[in-house]
């Protein structure tokens, strides 16, 4: 997945526009109407309920704050988070064991959703039933990947040149399962072959809950701009719940895609590894018209209570996955490319959590972690911002 925009566009906050307070879909409430995207290799148990806690919403003075509660969420910012996308043959075939490796969350990580992806009707409504049945709140499809190894199974964006097939796999699940049913997807295949406006009126016709539109094409991959008067175009054509996603940076872009769309909720995929406390700005200004941003204190807690939660969960890809959060989570801070040379070089994940320390002792902060232990709690993410 591509870290960086292509000539990002920068939005001004707009006047009197706010990401809603809610979204219903189906059953279950999502408050604030912020969403995780599914990302691959990202958004496993341990980054969702990072990002869960990092986005809570309780500085002194936004509790203290006089707001209306219909517009502000102060348990967390971030509303519904999504797993990774699962393959659907696999989950079918697999044994229940090892279906825990693909499927555990937490009681915390409530309301979530799991992605699936694959083509075949009956087994994409056969892992469904199975995602039920483990306990999430909503399962979802997966119309959106543009990696060639899923679309040269017909997964992914690889539906998009088959909408009848698309259909008998909705009619499907949607039999199988009582929980909310959603797709996300992208525009269409190419500029040729833009779909998105007739998919999101045959995901109603077909009892789903709600529809999420990540505004490129599948040729597009991650380049160029998200489209985003295609958002607004489903949003005319849809009644149920649309979900808007592409190049969401920063709260302003947030407020500036629902005022500009009118879409119901904002889904957030590639800026929430590098900020992840922009959910929580996104509710703090929603509740106060203000979002404070990360000082480097905040940025050394927070790569070090990631990469302490990775350790304790003992996952053999802890010191891998260290690495490759390395690159995100460094991003603005001065200095990073050395803090990240000395995390590469690491060998294990003491070495990386020890090279953080160092960095920061004689880094940005000026303070060393040893001096900081007063103000932190190792036991839980309480960021604080300037």
């Amino acid at each position: 997945m591509k870290k960086n925009w292509d000539n990002p566009v920068e939005h001004a906050m707009p006047e009197n526009a706010r990401v809603p307070a809610s979204v219903q879909i189906g059953s279950v409430t999502v408050a604030p109407a912020t969403v995780l995207a599914p990302m691959a290799g990202v958004t496993d148990t341990v980054f969702r309920r990072f990002i869960r806690n990092a986005s809570l919403f309780s500085s002194e003075a936004d509790r203290n704050a006089s707001v209306d509660s219909e517009i502000t969420n102060q348990q967390s910012g971030c509303g519904l988070i999504m797993t990774e996308f699962t393959s659907a043959d696999g989950l079918a075939r697999m044994r229940e064991s090892k279906r825990k490796r693909y499927l555990t969350f937490y009681d915390d990580e409530h309301p979530i959703s799991a992605q699936l992806f694959g083509s075949n009707p009956a087994t994409l409504a056969d892992a469904a039933k199975i995602v039920e049945d483990t306990g999430f709140d909503m399962v979802d499809l997966n119309l959106g990947c543009p990696a060639k190894r899923v679309v040269s199974c017909n997964g992914g964006s690889g539906l998009l040149r088959d909408l009848p097939l698309i259909a008998r796999i909705f009619q499907s699940v949607r039999a199988a399962v009582q929980i909310p049913f959603t797709v996300k997807f992208r525009l269409g295949w190419n500029d040729s072959q833009i779909v998105c406006v007739e998919l999101a009126r045959v995901a109603e016709e077909s009892g789903l809950n709600a529809v999420a539109l990540h505004a490129r094409t599948r040729e597009q991959g991650y380049s160029g701009n998200a489209r985003w008067e295609w958002i607004a175009a489903v949003k005319d054509a849809a009644k149920i719940p649309v979900i808007g996603n592409g190049d969401v940076r920063t709260p302003e872009d947030a407020c500036a895609l629902v005022a500009e769309t009118g879409c119901d909720a904002v889904m957030i995929g590639r800026a929430a590894p590098a900020n992840p406390w922009l959910f929580r700005q996104i509710a703090q200004y929603t509740a106060t018209g203000r979002y404070d941003r990360p000082t480097d204190l905040d940025r050394y807690r927070m790569i070090r209570r990631y990469f302490e939660m990775l350790i304790e969960s003992e996952t053999p890809e802890a010191p891998g996955k260290m690495k490759q959060f390395a690159s995100w989570f460094t991003h603005g801070v001065p200095g990073g490319a050395a803090l990240r040379k000395s995390i590469y070089e690491s060998k294990t994940s003491e070495a990386v959590l020890a090279a953080v320390e160092r960095f920061f002792e004689a880094g940005p902060i000026g303070t060393a972690p040893s001096s900081l232990e007063d103000n932190y709690d190792s036991g839980e993410l309480a960021l604080a911002c300037d």
